[in-house]
């Protein structure tokens, strides 16, 4: 199994070129010959090509929509089966969204971007998994779609070749971490309607029932059920908002948990867990709920 590494790789900066996969593969850029992603489940993704393999792909060269892998015949780059997030170059991409790792990109020159290389593949930076959902493809089947936005690479967490991330033994880190100053485009979200929602249900986690209580008082989260930014675009109201545990939180934005129209929770295999806790006067469009199961392949 390769030794996969993460972030920039000494010799090879942005730009550099390479005669096909074999040689990104002999320089560790992309460390497999065949996969359009590469990596596994204990270090994520960290590269992929972008290369015409796929008819839903998007290249929009500062952010990428990248079709996840599977079901796709390679002779005539067509969709021919649905996708599964647990296959594992699919559940790689997600292990590198949850833990904000950096995935190099490289273009090929089947690419769609008028930008992409004439020959070969050519290196173009680190992007960040920001979003990921299904939903039904050009070819009719169900895919998984990834969101990659490019990141500044002063910003981005690099390792250095031969060192095995999921080590026992922990890296020395930083004493004194630098700071550095950036730009952020992100949607403006309303704390009046998340309080509001929060007050109501009085800081308790509408799914599990748990009220966290803290010195200053109790604790809670707004949890948007379909999300703000592209290409959900959800409202920033109430009927749009539960108030949750930080736990179930994180479960619910990474479809862990989903709710039914009858307001069954659920965990991802399909397991009951309960009825969500609701309160008169605030209540949830099921058009977001419905959203928010096709986001994550459930019915």
């Amino acid at each position: 199994m390769a030794e996969y590494v993460r972030g920039e790789i000494p010799g090879q900066p942005v730009g550099t070129t390479y005669l096909n996969r074999r040689d990104a593969a002999d320089k560790k850029v992309h460390q497999v010959t065949v996969q359009g992603i590469a990596g596994n489940t204990e270090v994520g993704a960290v590269s992929i090509v972008i290369n015409g393999g796929y008819v839903d792909d998007e290249d929009h060269g500062h952010y990428v929509i990248y079709t996840g892998a599977g079901g796709n015949d390679p002779g005539t780059k067509r969709q021919i089966a649905d996708q599964s997030l647990t296959y594992m170059s699919n559940a790689a991409l997600v292990v590198s969204q949850e833990n904000g790792y950096p995935i190099r990109v490289l273009r090929g020159a089947k690419g769609d971007h008028p930008d992409s290389p004439t020959t070969g593949l050519r290196y173009d930076g680190l992007f960040q998994v920001t979003d990921h959902w299904s939903e039904p493809g050009k070819d009719g089947f169900l895919i998984w779609r990834f969101r990659l936005d490019q990141i500044d690479t002063q910003t981005a967490t690099t390792f250095a070749p031969g060192v095995d991330p999921t080590a026992e033994t922990p890296p020395p880190g930083v004493s004194a971490p630098s700071r550095t100053s950036g730009v952020v485009v992100r949607v403006v979200r309303s704390t009046a309607v998340s309080d509001w929602v929060k007050k109501i249900h009085k800081n308790t986690c509408q799914i599990c029932g748990i009220r966290l209580t803290l010195a200053g008082g109790a604790y809670s989260e707004g949890a948007h059920v379909r999300a703000l930014g592209a290409p959900h675009n959800g409202p920033d109201t109430a009927d749009n908002l539960l108030c949750l545990c930080p736990n179930d939180h994180v479960l619910f934005d990474q479809g862990a948990i989903y709710i039914e129209d009858d307001l069954t929770v659920r965990s991802h295999t399909g397991a009951a867990l309960g009825t969500l806790t609701t309160n008169t006067g605030h209540s949830i469009d099921v058009a977001h709920l419905k959203q928010h199961r096709n986001r994550f392949g459930f019915p």
